[in-house]
């Protein structure tokens, strides 16, 4: 292990993720951790429906794969490995890499943290005066009569520590926070403080940065022409040093890139306010600094931290019913006459939109005037429903085949018809402190974490524009498309969206915190005006992040929206034209 610093190598950011990257991490240059997460709100209810087939399973199996591959040069080379893919059964999962171990005649130290599943305790919490209200409702889970399917809250680094500091070679969780496969490492390595805040909050910083795998090096990154190659993406690898300042970088020949834009990029994934709250630290990312040390190496450095909050979320999933969706195709002249009738029809042959719990239908229009292929022609039409009734959900689609043959011209479907599938209602809510205590099982022992006490968090304002109006022309303005001169990244929050927007230069963030308020974003964005947004200003990273409450409805999981996750949404606003001063051009990106 290097004496001045800690290498921490990520090889997956969600279930699904480039199975060769664990092995690619190892091979690809010295590393001290190989960290993954594999943990999603919408991979909580995957895992539950696979525990329900078989008890025995309820963990991210493509880890157990990756170990069978890895787990021998790992131990050569002393590299310790920290995961969150034990989902909802980490004592499993561990179970599981023992017996890949005697298989391949190998003798790991296998350590396992337990203390996050609530769902057993759920009524004994209530019955203590927990609520579990919903953080966006305000609903308790009693009054909402909901139906729970698994709980789990969100558990810090100071467990993933005792584990490696007990001797632990591979470290298995359950919902792990995803900064914590971080912090807990170089808590270990470094020897740090629950108070040494600052440090705490660099860390945490890093591991967000490196959480989400390639979308640090140059995956999903906006200014396309500025990654060299899409082929290969090297997964990232944060070197953490004592101060908890870290580099962020890649294995060298790998693909992708790392810059401050694409290191900005992921910042900005999946948060709400700039302060940034773990089990751990409250991570202020308006501290943030950044700096292109080298190539595909960036610095991040100021990075202050406070104490965390005294609360821990608490990813809380409810079977919510059954949804079904189905697209029909509508082409050529008379398109909204068309989706009228198919309406209608539908609506009359279902016996009524109140039939069901929710009933949403949506017109798309791609069609072109003078369409040159067939497909141009086509716009579509979604309906989608949810219901408590899996009968009536299953029956949704073939009623609308039934009208193929005595309906609109050109009647035809993206996809044949489907029995429907559970909508797992995401519920996000808090539980203090106290109620969560994991557990540390290394061998036959079994260590309690004790948990922080924690602040009471006052809430991050947002910050609108100076009298919420764009700024003031004071030279010639030019239009151009917003995504020439601004990048963005966006992502899902349970049922919200958060839309991160920085600028490549001063100039180029003063122009974008003067023009873009919520007004704004809404007139650009007409669909986002039904929902309350927040606007937050990070001036170091020179962006904006918008926090828009609702879009998703219940979550991922029983979200009718094309698109669940808001994964679209920033490259939507990217595409808009604006009128921008003349003189910022000079920090655009031109298109091939």
């Amino acid at each position: 292990m290097t004496t001045d610093k800690l290498i921490i190598a990520n090889c997956s950011g969600f279930l699904g993720d480039r199975f060769s990257a664990a092995r690619e991490m190892v091979e690809g240059g010295p590393i001290d951790v190989l960290t993954g997460d594999y943990l999603a709100e919408l991979t909580m209810a995957i895992l539950f429906r696979q525990k329900l087939k078989d008890a025995s399973l309820g963990y991210a199996r493509s880890f157990l794969r990756q170990m069978e591959d890895v787990m021998g040069r790992c131990l050569d080379r002393n590299i310790k490995v920290v995961s969150n893919a034990g989902g909802l059964n980490p004592k499993g999962l561990a179970d599981a890499l023992q017996a890949v171990a005697d298989k391949l005649g190998l003798a790991p130290t296998i350590a396992y943290i337990e203390g996050d599943d609530l769902l057993p305790r759920l009524g004994d919490l209530q019955a203590q005066g927990e609520t579990f209200r919903h953080l966006d409702k305000g609903v308790s889970l009693q009054d909402a009569n909901a139906q729970p399917i698994s709980a789990n809250a969100y558990i810090g680094g100071w467990a993933v520590a005792e584990a490696l500091n007990r001797g632990a070679d591979i470290v298995v969780a359950g919902r792990l926070a995803d900064a914590a496969l971080v912090t807990g490492p170089a808590v270990w390595r470094f020897g740090w403080q629950r108070d040494d805040w600052d440090c705490l909050a660099g860390a945490a910083v890093a591991g967000h940065i490196i959480e989400c795998g390639g979308q640090a090096t140059g995956g999903n990154y906006p200014f396309i022409d500025e990654v060299p190659s899409f082929q290969g993406v090297g997964f990232p690898l944060a070197e953490i040093y004592p101060d908890g300042s870290s580099v962020i970088t890649k294995h060298p020949g790998t693909g992708g890139l790392v810059s401050t834009g694409t290191v900005t990029a992921q910042l900005l994934y999946e948060i709400q306010s700039p302060h940034y709250l773990t089990p751990d630290v409250t991570a202020r990312f308006d501290t943030i600094h950044l700096a292109q040390e080298g190539p595909d190496r960036v610095k991040v450095s100021g990075v202050k931290g406070a104490p965390p909050p005294s609360t821990t979320k608490v990813c809380l999933n409810n079977l919510w019913g059954y949804r079904n969706a189905m697209t029909l195709i509508l082409t050529g002249l008379d398109i909204e006459q068309k989706a009228r009738i198919l309406e209608e029809t539908v609506v009359e042959s279902l016996g009524g939109r109140d039939q069901y719990a929710v009933f949403d239908v949506q017109l798309v229009r791609s069609d072109q005037a003078e369409p040159s292929t067939n497909d141009e022609s086509f716009a579509y039409l979604r309906f989608g429903v949810i219901d408590p009734d899996p009968k009536k959900v299953a029956r949704f689609s073939s009623a609308i085949v039934e009208l193929a043959l005595v309906s609109i011209p050109g009647f035809t479907a993206t996809a044949p018809p489907a029995k429907g599938t559970p909508a797992i209602q995401h519920w996000p809510t808090l539980v203090a402190n106290p109620h969560v205590r994991p557990q540390v099982v290394v061998g036959k022992e079994r260590i309690s974490i004790e948990p922080l006490p924690g602040a009471d968090m006052a809430p991050c304002p947002s910050v609108p524009s100076a009298d919420d109006q764009p700024p003031a022309r004071t030279e010639d303005m030019v239009p151009l498309p917003f995504g020439r001169l601004f990048g963005t990244r966006s992502g899902d929050k349970g049922g919200n969206a958060n839309l991160g927007v920085w600028a490549r230069s001063s100039e180029a963030y003063d122009h974008l915190r003067k023009f873009l308020s919520v007004a704004q974003l809404t007139a650009l964005l007409p669909d986002l005006a039904p929902f309350d947004i927040e606007r937050y200003e990070l001036p170091h990273l020179r962006a904006l992040n918008f926090y828009i409450r609702g879009i998703l409805g219940e979550g991922v999981a029983a979200s009718l929206r094309s698109d669940p996750q808001a994964k679209t949404l920033g490259e939507y606003l990217r595409v808009k034209t604006i009128a921008v001063p003349v003189g910022l051009q000079k920090t655009t990106v031109s298109a091939h």
